[in-house]
């Protein structure tokens, strides 16, 4: 053996000794120049793995570097390029590119090509692509293998098209966990929580990912009794201990039930468990489901405990004060904030004016509205002028709201214009309220009630011809009147 190839051969072999040391990999420029510097950019398995570091180490656009200087890339390397590029939307059409060229030199994709594109395709979420490629995998005889199934499953999920996906998890000739697991989040998210239901009943063998994508997918979906009975069926007899997920998806379902004796029990178990201090999330959560049970005593104690916090641990509290009719103590918690240069966010301010509109702080409302971009650089959104409206208009400052809806620099949507409406109501603002019905017609066209309410406001300022307009206006447009119903009647 020449020295050129002994020396060529121990360059590579130190190479790839860099790429298997963890420590290492956060030098991969470093390690690229060394590849430069003893010409080993033809090297296939070099390339190979330095594109795969980049795949382990998140750094897409420098895989695709490294492809595009190979002087000729063999199948693996493309296909450790196209998993790669398959992390992020952004580089998803690169790896779409990649796989035809590697087509055009009548290379033949395998599995391990597959699989990382149809994770590309997901983050496109395009239903004909998927199809495609669900075609062109049964075609090249792959669409059978494990992981390019579940890739399938995950593309259909991704595109909102479960038909597809029950299909191809009923055609898998065997299923592991991580495809039922799928199945159960795609139907939670399309609100078929009955079939995610039934399939988590017919599992054999589950994870505690499976319990946490079940109890996650019920609570979404409003399935709120049905959330509890699993969550004590896996903390009493499955044998898997909720995790911080779990505590997570659980913990709004007892604010919405006000079942403060379970939050209080998961509460004491987070404790046990060293949830509190290892995961900041979950203490977050307690405090926010103390506050919408009322106990503003045990969430501010939690709080206080707490050895480190973050927004969220501030938005929660102060919008609990908010909540629950505590405007200055929400208040002098915001300032507090501010003293400690903690930065709001947009979060924040809701809370905040929500807490000056219970105090009825109008002057205190605007200074933080105005303070927001000016000294916080967080740009007000619609919730934020919403906010504002309802403040100025609980106060009897109507025409004020009314400027400043028509300030925004957004169209105001229909919450907005409702609280506007109901200002102009109780404070006798017939004619501007006239206007915030048109406006709510325009926006909610099929909502028979703001027809009759506009009917009804003419009818009162004595506008009996305009009264009839409307009233013909929505037989014509096939408005039908909402049936009437007890209060009773409507809460069962």
């Amino acid at each position: 053996m020449s020295s050129g190839c002994a020396n060529n051969s121990a360059a590579e072999r130190r190479v790839l000794s860099l790429l298997h040391d963890r420590a290492a990999r956060g030098h991969l420029p470093a390690i690229y120049g060394h590849v430069l510097r003893h010409d080993l950019r033809g090297s296939d398995p070099v390339a190979t793995h330095l594109v795969s570091t980049c795949t382990a180490v998140r750094r897409p656009s420098f895989a695709l570097r490294l492809f595009r200087h190979h002087p000729s890339p063999s199948l693996f390397l493309f296909s450790a390029t196209i998993k790669a590029l398959s992390l992020s939307l952004a580089y998803a059409p690169d790896a779409f590119h990649l796989f035809a060229l590697l087509r055009s030199r009548y290379l033949s994709p395998d599995r391990l090509t597959i699989s990382p594109l149809l994770k590309a395709a997901a983050h496109i979420a395009d239903l004909r692509l998927a199809r495609s490629l669900h075609g062109f995998a049964f075609l090249s005889g792959f669409a059978s293998h494990l992981p390019v199934a579940v890739g399938l499953l995950e593309l259909y999920n991704s595109c909102g098209h479960m038909s597809d996906a029950h299909k191809v998890f009923n055609e898998m000739p065997q299923r592991d966990v991580i495809a039922w697991n799928l199945m159960i989040n795609g139907y939670c998210k399309k609100g078929d929580w009955e079939s995610a239901l039934g399939l988590f009943r017919r599992m054999n063998e589950r994870s505690v990912v499976t319990w946490n994508s079940i109890i996650a997918g019920l609570a979404r979906c409003g399935q709120d009794i049905y959330t509890l009975q699993i969550f004590h069926e896996m903390w009493e007899t499955s044998g898997f201990d909720p995790d911080d997920a779990t505590v997570v998806a659980v913990l709004p379902v007892c604010a919405r039930l006000g079942e403060l004796d379970l939050g209080i029990r998961i509460h004491r178990y987070a404790e046990r468990k060293g949830l509190l201090n290892d995961a900041l999330h979950v203490a977050n959560s307690i405090i926010d489901m103390y506050c919408k049970c009322g106990d503003l005593a045990s969430a501010k104690a939690l709080f206080d405990e707490m050895p480190q916090r973050t927004v969220v641990s501030w938005n929660a509290m102060i919008g609990g004060m908010s909540f629950n009719g505590r405007g200055q103590e929400g208040l002098d918690l915001f300032d507090e904030m501010l003293r400690r240069r903690e930065r709001p966010n947009g979060g924040t301010f809701v809370s905040v004016l929500g807490c000056c509109t219970h105090e009825g702080r109008v002057e205190r409302g605007q200074e933080i509205f105005q303070s927001m971009a000016l000294e916080h650089g967080v740009r007000p959104g619609m919730e934020h002028y919403g906010c504002m409206v309802d403040l100025l208009g609980r106060r009897g400052k109507v025409v004020e709201a009314y400027g400043l809806v028509r300030s925004m620099p957004m169209r105001a949507n229909a919450a907005i214009w409702g609280a506007l409406l109901s200002a102009c109501r109780s404070f006798g603002e017939l004619g501007m309220a006239e206007v915030a019905v048109k406006e709510l017609i325009e926006l909610e066209p099929w909502n028979s009630g703001n027809y009759v309410l506009l009917g009804n406001l003419l009818s009162e300022m004595g506008k009996w011809e305009e009264a009839e307009k409307v009233r013909l206006l929505m037989k014509g447009k096939s408005v039908e009147k909402s049936p009437g119903q007890s209060l009773v009647v409507a809460e069962i």
